[in-house]
Parts: structure tokens; sequence; C-alpha cells
């Protein structure tokens, strides 16, 4: 018997044969296989508390729907109402007072009626977490902006006024040399996820020190909704190294180390110490960087991505994501996707986001070019960067060695009249771009003046404008401001959701949120899920195809190249299976639980699919059994 289910197993994982390795057999065998089969989430949990623990545990609190018999088996018989409710009666009564509240309040600043709401939800995630993700998930699109951007970013300034409960770890240069026993502290014997930051950039914000915790706690509440990552296995960190917010070193109530930030050797003794403890402890963990300033953010992750399972989501998430965003400009154009080489594009902003989408989306032209030494060249000579203190040449002083391959020579804006520090008006004049590219975190950038530019010189049938710096109000331009000044045809995207704009004679001006959310969940989904070493350029690259071609023609046509963030659960599994084929086609993959190398291997590609589904967890209340310890 133990012989015919392997084998099974081996030839084909599908609907049918996971029937029969679930039908009632009482050999060891089926009871793997079992493992391999059943849904994420749906098995019973064991746990060692009871009575008043439990429902002081939001991973385990089900709150009024505690069934009879799990009152009477963990101790909280008369500990609650009499009354048991269905989870969608808890959620119903939630919904109406949350409803309640922003129907009293809708004629107040809308910075404080999101903060309140976050507020709202916020208590809900301390007290029941199955509740809130199940209303997070059935209401992505009204509450992504709450927990993510553009609220998180206002909730990170004003934290140290809002905490009220841990959420997560914090170490600090004040806990150099036991970093190794403090992670034994997270009660999670299994963590497959990390976000970590140390505060140095949060969004567009700048520098939040300790409060950028809420950046962290914030993705990761996307990791659980959109890619099914179990909450109980995620772990949002602090690294507090200090911090150089003067304001924040004055409050006293902040609650981060009184001290500006540690620099250079010191820095990065901090870093390796956290990185050795966490793979120390959980040797599959995969730890995503977020929000590190841009001199740090490259070298860290030069130094570890070769070592540890990790990627910087400011780097390649928003590289990934801006590259799926300008393939679908192509596609909006009526060209194929390999005329992307052809694309002249104007990116402002020199930063760790603008220069990984820069280096990422050069690489993606020199691959369908050819990969060869001119492709790369010829790729990297249709980006213009423009900072600060204006176009980025050779002859430039003190410039950063990762935007030296993309600095242009004199001879190339010699003769369009263009010099080091020329203008982003004069460069749009001259160089007449298919595509502005916003990376710079200046709200505005693109302006009235700026945007004629474009309108007045491009050759491009349906220019495309990427607005995406975040949150809202560092966008360089709005979508209105997009299509009123530039015309109808433009392609708009931005970091920030925005609304479509009414163009008119029943024509809509659509505008495409092309936030990170679309990839980083998929990328570490797909990562956990093929057990991959490292997480390749490959497999990055997959996941910004798969978004890409996500998109169907007809849609692109009309100007949609992002899609709705109502179908994120489904983008995600898309995504993290193209990053698991990837995996396996560049021999990373070293299996997940009970799926080994082998078996991975051959699988097709909709068995990869289903594969990704089954292990993605959804929030539906345990069955909960105690054991005693």
């Amino acid at each position: 018997m133990a012989i015919f289910l392997n084998s099974l197993r081996r030839s084909s994982p599908s609907a049918a044969v996971r029937r029969l390795l679930l039908r009632p057999y009482n050999g060891e065998e089926v009871t793997q296989a079992r493992e391999f089969t059943t849904c994420e989430g749906s098995r019973p949990s064991l746990i060692h508390k009871r009575s008043l623990d439990i429902l002081h545990d939001p991973w385990f609190n089900k709150g009024t729907a505690f069934s009879m018999t799990e009152r009477d088996r963990l101790d909280l018989r008369g500990l609650l109402p009499p009354n048991v409710v269905s989870p969608q009666q808890q959620i119903d009564r939630f919904m109406v007072d949350l409803k309640r509240f922003e129907v009293n309040a809708r004629d107040g600043m809308s910075d404080t009626i999101a903060l309140a709401k976050w507020r709202v939800l916020n208590r809900l995630h301390d007290r029941n977490e199955v509740m809130y993700y199940k209303i997070l998930i059935d209401n992505i699109e009204e509450y992504a902006p709450i927990v993510y951007t553009p609220t998180v970013g206002l909730v990170c300034q004003k934290y140290s006024g809002l905490f009220r409960r841990p959420r997560g770890m914090y170490f600090s240069a004040a806990d150099r040399g036991e970093m190794m026993s403090m992670v034994y502290n997270w009660p999670a014997d299994q963590v497959d996820m990390i976000v970590v930051t140390d505060g140095s950039r949060i969004l567009g914000l700048g520098d939040l020190g300790v409060q950028g915790i809420g950046i962290a706690i914030g993705k990761l509440d996307l990791y659980v909704s959109a890619a099914g990552i179990n909450p109980q296995r995620v772990l949002p960190v602090m690294i507090d190294v200090g911090t150089n917010n003067e304001n924040l070193l004055k409050d006293p109530l902040y609650l981060g180390l009184d001290q500006h930030r540690l620099e250079g050797e010191e820095y990065l003794s901090v870093i390796d110490e956290f990185m050795e403890a966490v793979f120390t402890r959980w040797p599959n963990v995969i730890v995503q960087f977020e929000d590190f300033q841009s001199k740090w953010a490259f070298p860290l992750l030069q130094r570890y991505r070769n070592t540890y399972r990790m990627f910087n989501d400011d780097v390649q998430g928003t590289a990934g994501v801006a590259i799926a965003g300008l393939l679908g400009a192509v596609r909006a154009q009526g060209q194929p996707m390999l005329d992307f080489p052809k694309q002249k594009i104007v990116v402002a902003g020199a930063g760790s986001a603008g220069i990984g989408v820069v280096d990422a989306a050069s690489k993606t032209m020199a691959r369908m070019l050819g990969n060869t030494e001119s492709a790369f060249q010829s790729a990297r000579s249709q980006f213009w960067i423009v900072d600060a203190s204006g176009l980025i040449t050779e002859s430039r002083a003190n410039i950063d060695p990762a935007v030296v391959p993309f600095s242009r020579k004199q001879k190339d804006v010699g003769h369009l009249g263009l010099s080091e520090g020329s203008s982003l008006v004069e460069v749009v004049k001259k160089v007449k771009p298919d595509v502005l590219l916003g990376l710079s975190a200046v709200g505005g950038l693109f302006s009235k003046e700026v945007l004629e530019a474009l309108r007045d010189s491009t050759t491009c049938s349906r220019p495309a404008i990427f607005a995406m710096s975040n949150p809202t109000k560092n966008a360089e331009c709005t979508p209105e401001e997009a299509f009123s000044i530039v015309g109808e045809n433009v392609i708009f995207a931005s970091g920030s959701p925005f609304h479509d704009v009414n163009l008119g004679d029943g024509k809509i001006g659509h505008s495409n949120q092309g936030n990170n959310m679309y990839l980083f969940p998929g990328i570490g989904l797909g990562t956990l899920l093929s057990g991959a070493r490292v997480i390749s350029d490959g497999m990055l690259q997959a996941a910004a195809e798969c978004l890409a071609a996500y998109m169907k023609d007809e849609e692109v046509h009309e100007g949609v190249i992002y899609p709705p963030i109502s179908r994120i659960r489904d983008i995600t599994k898309e995504v993290a299976a193209a990053v698991v084929r990837e995996a396996v086609k560049e021999d990373l993959a070293e299996g997940y639980r009970d799926m080994d190398p082998r078996e991975l291997q051959r699988l097709n590609e909709e068995e990869i699919i289903e594969y990704v589904q089954n292990n993605m967890w959804s929030p539906v209340y345990p069955t909960l059994v105690y054991k005693q310890d």
C-alpha cells in the first residue's frame, strides 16, 4: 500500500489522487501525505493554555464564536455571553460599528478619519487575528490603504503616541552581544517571514526612528491577507540604531534610543548580528528589508543576498512593479513587450528606489536584446536620470557608485543642448521621452511646465506617467493634472491610490496604482514554497513578467495596466507560482515540507498553482485542543 501511495504522489498530485490519499487508512504513509494535501490553516491547533489566557491571546481567541463544546473543553463556560454566534455574525456586528463611525466622522479631516479607522482595526487585531484578517481579505480594496500606504505613513509619524501593545520585536544598538539569545524570546518556533526596517527612510517621510515599526507591521498584514502566510509565523522587526531626526530626539514621548544613528562598521555590526541571530533560530526564514536609507539599501542587499534568503522591497519590489507597468505601457501603445528596449525613459529620483528600478529595467531590456555587452550599453542609453541637482552626467562630483553606469556621457548630452545639472523641464523638452518615471518623493515635481513639455515634445501616441512616490502627498502629480494637461491618451500610474478621472463623453482616465503589494507577497510566498536558497534576479524577473502579462489585451488598450486590488489573492497566487517555476528552472528549489525538490520538478503549471493555493492560509477559526505541557 505504501509503495502504491508514494507512486501516486510522485506521478500526479491531482485532486483525484488527493482524495485517495485522504481516505482512512491505518498506515503512517497516509498521515504524512495528508500534511502535503491539507490546506494551510485547516488543522486543529494544540494549545497549552485555557480560560482567560485564551481570550487574551489574539492568535486563538474566537470571542463569542467559541462553541459550547470548546467552552467546556477549554474552561471558558461563564467567561463569555451564553449565546454562540457565527463568525459571519461577529463580522457583521463589527462592520456595523465601523460603518456607523465612518458616517459620524465623514465631515472631518480625511487624515483624521483614516487614522481613526486604523485605530479601530488595530484594536480588533489586538484581540482576534482571524476575524481581523477575514475582514481585511474580504474588504482589501477598502482597507489596504488603511493598514498600508498611505495611512501607514501617518501611523508611523504618530506611533509613539499610538503605542498601546507591543507587536513584533525590537533590536537596538544597546543589545549588541545579546541578539542570539533575544530571538528565543519570540514565542513562535517557526517563523516564515520577517519584515525588518531601521526606520531611516519611511516611505517619503524621512527618518522616523523606532516609529518605523509601523511599516513592518503593515507589510506583514499584506503578506497574510494577500499571500496567505500564516499570521502566527510572521515577525515585524525594528532595528533601532538611533535617529538623526532632531524633533524625535527632543520629544519626551519618543520610544526609541535617545541618540544619533550609528554609522560605518558600528552600524554594520548591528545588522550582521541580527541576521546571524534570526537565521540561526529560523534557518528557513525569509527576511524582507524595508525602508532603509539609500546609502545602506544597496550595500546591505549586496552583502546578504547571496548568503541569506532576503530581498529589499524598495529596490527590488519597486523595480518589479515598475517594470510590469512599463511593459504594460508598451502593450497599451499597441506594441509587443519585446519593443520595450525602444522606450526613452526620463527618471526623476536617484535614491534606492529610483536606481533599483533603472537597474532592473535596463537588465530587462538587455535580456530582450540578447544579454550581450552591447545590449547592456544600448539598454542603459535609454535612461536619463534627474535628481535634486539636475541631470546626472559623468562630470558629477561624488556620484553614488550605483548611479555611475547610468550617468550620461558629455557627448550624449551636448548635441541635445543639455549639460550636467540641466533641469527636469529641459531634459523632457530635449529627450522627448515615451515615459516620465517619478521616484523622487517630491510631491508636485511634475509641474504644469514639466507636463506641458512632455505633451509638446513626445512623439509617442500614448506617453506614460508614473508618479510612484508614497505617500499620496509625495506623488509627483495627480491623475487629474496628467489627463488635463498631457491629454486623454496618457497612461497614468501612481504608488498610492487615486480615483479614476471622468474625461467627459463617457470616457474614463484610469488611475493605475503601481503598488508594491502586487509583487512582494508573491515573491515571499513563492520563495517559501520553492525552498529556494536565495532570491535570484531571475525569480524577481519572473514575478514582474507574470504581473505584466496578468492583464487582458482589452483592459490594457483601455489604459488599465495594473489589476484592481480586489484581485490581490489571485494575483499573488499567480506570481508565487511563477517564482516557484523559476526557482525550479534555476535549480535553486529545495522543496517545502513534504514537497521535495524532485517532486516539485515534476509538477506542471496547473499543479504548481494548485500547490500554491493549497498552502495559502485562510482566516477560518481552527478547532482548539488543549494539550498539557
